[in-house]
C-alpha cells in the first residue's frame, strides 16, 4: 500500500469520527489501567458493567487494596479470568503504592513492570490516558491491519513497529481508536462488513463480501 492511500484512509477515519474515544468506561488513569487489565479476553462490554459496580466501591490503589483479593473477585467474577485478574489487580496496587505514591507511572518500563500489563496494554494507557502517540495493537487492529493492507505482519509487534513507521504522524495519537472500531464494528473477523466500509475502495483485500444491498 502506498503512502497517498494510507493517508486517505485515516482523513476518511477522521472525517467520519473526529474525535474517538475507548468505549471502556473510567475517570481517571488509575480506572482505565484497570479497566485494561480487566480487557484482556473480554469485551469492554462486560468490563464496564462489572467497573460499574467496582469503581463505585473502590476506584484507588489503596482501596483496591482494602477490598482485598476475595472482596475484588466478588466485583470482578462476571468477567473471564478473573481469579487471575484479580491476582495481577491486588499485587500491582501494592507496586503503585510501594514504588509510584499510589499514582500510574507515565513511562514504559514502570507499566510494562506492573503484574497483568504488558505492552499492549501500556499502549493503551500512554495514549488514552496520557495523550502519547503510540498504538497499542490488539486483535482487531491486527486483523484490519493485514487484511487492509495498511500495515501487514506476522505478529502483534511487527504490525506496531509499521504501524508506528507508516501511519503520518498527524493521525497517530488517534489511530488506535479508529483502527479498533472499525475492526470492531465494520472489518469483523468472521465476515467483514464490506458493504458499509468506508474505506472499501481504499482496501487491499482480496476477499471483499457483496455490498450490504446485496446481503439483503
Amino acid at each position: 500500500m502506498n503512502p497517498q492511500k494510507r493517508r486517505a484512509i485515516f482523513t476518511r477515519l477522521q472525517r467520519a469520527n473526529p474525535t474517538p474515544a475507548t468505549e471502556l468506561n473510567y475517570s481517571s488513569p488509575f480506572e482505565l489501567l484497570i479497566a485494561v487489565i480487566l480487557s484482556a479476553q473480554a469485551t469492554d462490554k462486560s468490563v464496564n458493567r462489572a467497573t460499574a459496580r467496582l469503581f463505585q466501591a473502590a476506584n484507588t490503589p489503596q482501596a483496591i487494596l482494602k477490598l482485598g483479593e476475595d472482596g475484588l473477585k466478588n466485583h470482578i467474577k462476571t468477567i473471564g479470568l478473573y481469579n487471575s485478574k484479580a491476582r495481577n489487580i491486588i499485587k500491582t496496587c501494592a507496586l503503585l503504592m510501594e514504588r509510584h505514591h499510589g499514582q500510574v507511572p507515565h513511562e514504559r518500563a514502570a507499566l510494562e513492570a506492573l503484574p497483568g500489563v504488558g505492552r499492549k496494554t501500556a499502549n493503551v494507557v500512554l495514549n488514552t490516558a496520557f495523550g502519547e502517540p503510540v498504538i497499542a495493537v490488539d486483535t482487531h487492529i491486527f486483523r484490519v491491519a493485514n487484511r487492509t493492507g495498511l500495515a501487514p505482519g506476522k505478529n502483534v509487534a511487527e504490525v506496531e513497529r509499521k504501524l508506528m513507521r507508516l501511519v503520518p504522524a498527524e493521525f497517530r495519537q488517534d489511530a488506535h481508536h479508529w483502527l479498533i472500531l472499525h475492526g470492531r464494528y465494520t472489518c469483523v473477523a468472521r465476515k467483514p462488513r464490506c458493504g458499509a466500509c468506508l474505506i472499501y475502495d481504499l482496501c487491499e483485500y482480496k476477499n471483499k463480501t457483496e455490498s450490504e444491498e446485496e446481503q439483503v
